[in-house]
């Protein structure tokens, strides 16, 4: 798998899916870019997609010093690396780290599934917190199970067909670490430029949702749409209303009506 050196040195895996005009697609957390393969598949055939593996899992290298910063850089490493302004489309921390990003970012358009922005009142006791009691007690599986429920709003998780074979149990420090970045994360003034489109599940988690429209609410140049019949995890369950939502804003937001 090729790589690209991000800022502090870290290299940063990435694999390359069809011909035309780039798109960079990024995964949420406890996630490769594998995860991303159902939506990934749809857009091949239009676009040269780049899946980068974030770092700290897969094939991609990790640095000592994590920050929310680093994510930036390494997306920018990949921007970099791709010839032309690409679209990139991003899933749950991903689409956190694709919004901060995005300001110094050459795009053409972004796209951003239930991107991990917390809005209101945080709970008495984070999440991060909660996850990393159960993980110091040796409870990894529980720990995760907890994100995935709490933080994603899968009602019960042990009742999806890819838990727990498809899940790394060993992915929840970087788990800890991303949400620990959602729940420092202040959403700043968002003059950027990029024409950005807001995607929410009809059954997705209401804090992802409020998120949504708060990025929205803040964004100039942005659409909110709620993709009817899924949760969270929409680009793997209906990829193809997804695909289809993404190359209609790409070939004229307008033509997508909130």
């Amino acid at each position: 798998m090729p790589t690209v050196s991000s800022a502090d040195g870290t290299e940063i895996a990435h694999e390359q899916h069809g011909d035309g005009p780039p798109l960079i697609a990024l995964h949420g957390s406890a996630a490769t870019g594998e995860s991303l393969q159902p939506i990934v598949a749809k857009l091949a055939p239009d676009y040269t997609v780049t899946v980068p593996e974030r770092r700290g899992r897969g094939a991609s290298g990790d640095g000592d010093d994590y920050s929310l910063d680093r994510e930036i850089e390494d997306l920018h490493a990949i921007v970099d690396a791709v010839d032309g302004d690409p679209v990139v489309l991003a899933h749950s921390f991903g689409g956190l780290v694709a919004l901060a990003a995005a300001p110094d970012l050459d795009l053409s358009r972004l796209v951003l599934y239930e991107p991990a922005i917390t809005v209101g009142d945080p709970p008495e006791t984070p999440l991060s917190v909660q996850v990393q009691s159960l993980a110091e007690d040796a409870n990894k599986t529980e720990a995760m199970q907890l994100f995935f429920e709490a933080g994603s709003g899968i009602p019960d998780v042990t009742a999806m067909p890819w838990w727990p074979e498809h899940v790394n149990m060993d992915w929840i420090d970087t788990v800890i670490r991303e949400l620990q970045a959602v729940e420092a994360f202040e959403l700043p003034a968002l003059d950027f430029e990029t024409p950005t489109l807001l995607l929410t599940g009809e059954h997705g988690p209401e804090h992802l949702a409020a998120g949504a429209r708060a990025v929205n609410d803040a964004h100039p140049n942005s659409r909110l749409v709620e993709v009817e019949g899924v949760g969270h995890l929409g680009l793997l369950a209906d990829p193809e209303q997804v695909a289809t939502l993404l190359q209609t804003f790409v070939d004229d937001p307008d033509a997508v009506s909130q």
